[in-house]
């Protein structure tokens, strides 16, 4: 119990450290932007596949689901609406966070950690070169551009599946899918889920580049960092998406 004690607050306290260390090197010049479009390009460009599939399976699956369950009271119009706004409010975002972090935070993990094992982090602290802009920035400043664009990517890839099945499974005319979104989903649903990647992408790469540079067994620490790294983003995540929509619900009842 002392022991996990311990290591929770030894990671409470390492990654908001780390945090606080990428901040002010974000504030100094020069900006690594060629490291950073690297790793956009990883982060982002390489997860469209992914992304593409969990979405679309996602919004199919939802509006099937729902359309036979409400068919029998007669409750099928209903189907547009609600796989819409539970994909722009919530599914979107989460789940194609946690499929990043388990591909993007794992990645980072590993590479992270396979380089402070061969002693890479420490030839670049060397030759006076902080390993926290040339490595750590550009992950997080990649992860907090690409993965709040992957998930606009998920919410249309998402409600277009569900459109797919509501027209060629339920039997529902497309226009009338198509209105009731519209009337349905307003600015202030949509942001407030698309307000949540940036959190969660600050998440996936804080926490796997921290384990990333924490790991201190060899080879084989680097495994067991990785799966830390993605259980505990993906608890973030979860944990992070009800306190947000809690958030997010108080300020739309103050304004």
């Amino acid at each position: 119990m002392k022991e996990s004690v311990e290591n929770t607050l030894s990671f409470l306290g390492g990654t908001t450290l780390l945090a606080g260390q990428v901040l002010r090197e974000l504030c100094r010049w020069p900006f690594p932007t060629k490291l950073t479009m690297e790793q956009i390009y990883q982060v982002g460009i390489r997860s469209i596949p992914l992304v593409f599939i969990t979405a679309a399976s996602t919004g199919m699956v939802m509006s099937l689901q729902f359309g036979l369950g409400l068919e029998k009271f007669g409750g099928k119009m209903y189907v547009p609406k609600i796989v819409s706004l539970s994909i722009i409010r919530e599914m979107g975002p989460v789940f194609t966070c946690l499929m990043l972090a388990a591909r993007v935070g794992a990645g980072i993990t590993s590479e992270i950690g396979s380089m402070t094992v061969t002693q890479q982090i420490d030839a670049l602290r060397a030759l006076g070169t902080s390993p926290i802009k040339k490595v750590v920035l550009p992950r997080v400043f990649a992860c907090m551009i690409a993965i709040p664009l992957l998930v606009a990517l998920a919410n249309t890839i998402g409600v277009i599946g569900g459109l797919i099945v509501g027209a060629n499974d339920l039997g529902l005319d497309p226009r009338f899918y198509v209105q009731k979104i519209f009337e349905t989903v307003t600015l202030a649903d949509y942001f407030s889920g698309f307000a949540k990647a940036p959190f969660f992408a600050l998440a996936i790469s804080i926490v796997a580049c921290y384990y990333g540079l924490s790991v201190r067994e060899g080879t084989r620490g680097v495994g067991s960092a990785t799966t830390r790294s993605v259980v505990t983003s993906s608890i973030f995540i979860l944990v992070g998406d009800y306190l947000l929509t809690k958030g997010f619900w108080v300020l739309g009842q103050w304004l």
